[in-house]
């Protein structure tokens, strides 16, 4: 799986940390906390969002472990923290080896919409050979909303969500129906779940994120070569031109994810 952009990913780290179920995130770090064990382990890390999310809630101290692909984006995290957490560069394909020993939370952020079934299946099943929880958060659930409606709005998110089914680096990917699929297959393997809905708000203060969001989505769609270039094109022209005017939202649905080791 390459990497994302850390610029990318410090423009959405506001964006997401607002979105966050909070209650959520409070009765994952319980469940972590609630164990002997004392390790983290951040799957997909970046440059260490759900860690900067997750430290000023603790109670209790905990090592955590970040753990990406992308060594640009684990020498940012390096950078940002130091010796306050353990850098792991791996392959997430390689499920077997993720480092699970004295593990009690597992974490991860928009990262499960990037997957397909069989890895879903695969992680789960490799989960259920510990006693670790699993807080997943921020899954892309398919649903975008403005304030301000366009004709073509309807058929650009029905042909950006065909366009994320493609692979990401872990096999053709389920997109906006991870989320669910995820909770299923965690159900199935003896874990108590609970989803919660963490969408982006995105307001006039959000210029920045709404501009390269919108190049994202136009950008797929374009790939996707389903539309009429020009439709898209006055599509996207309409959209910049709404961001930051007051009053103009954008809100993109998210799902969270807990789920706790029955017994």
């Amino acid at each position: 799986m390459s990497g994302f952009d850390k610029d990318w990913l410090a423009l959405r780290e506001p964006a997401d940390v607002r979105a966050r179920n909070q209650a959520l995130l409070k009765a994952a770090i319980e469940a972590a906390e609630s164990t002997s064990a004392t390790a983290i382990l951040d799957i997909g890390c970046g440059t260490g969002s759900t860690f900067r999310a997750l430290l000023p809630r603790l109670r209790k101290p905990a090592h955590f472990r970040l753990f990406d692909y992308d060594p640009r984006l684990l020498d940012e995290a390096q950078r940002l923290h130091g010796n306050a957490v353990e850098i792991i560069q791996g392959d997430l394909n390689q499920i077997g080896a993720l480092p699970l020993a004295d593990i009690s939370l597992v974490t991860a952020s928009a990262l499960f919409d990037l997957c397909s079934k069989e890895f879903i299946r695969r992680f789960v099943a490799r989960l259920s050979q510990t006693a670790a929880s699993l807080y997943a958060a921020l899954n892309y659930d398919g649903r975008m909303r403005w304030s301000k409606p366009h004709p073509l709005d309807e058929a650009v998110v029905a042909n950006f969500n065909a366009h994320q089914l493609g692979d990401k680096g872990f096999g053709f990917s389920l997109g906006p129906r991870a989320w669910e699929t995820l909770t299923a297959c965690l159900k199935e393997g003896g874990y108590a779940t609970t989803t919660a809905e963490s969408p982006w708000v995105m307001t006039a203060d959000d210029r920045g994120l709404q501009l390269s969001f919108l190049d994202g989505v136009v950008r797929a769609v374009y790939e996707y070569a389903q539309l009429d270039e020009n439709e898209i094109r006055d599509w996207a022209d309409f959209r910049r031109k709404m961001v930051g005017r007051d009053g103009s939202l954008c809100e993109v649905g998210h799902q969270d994810i807990l789920a706790i080791r029955r017994g």
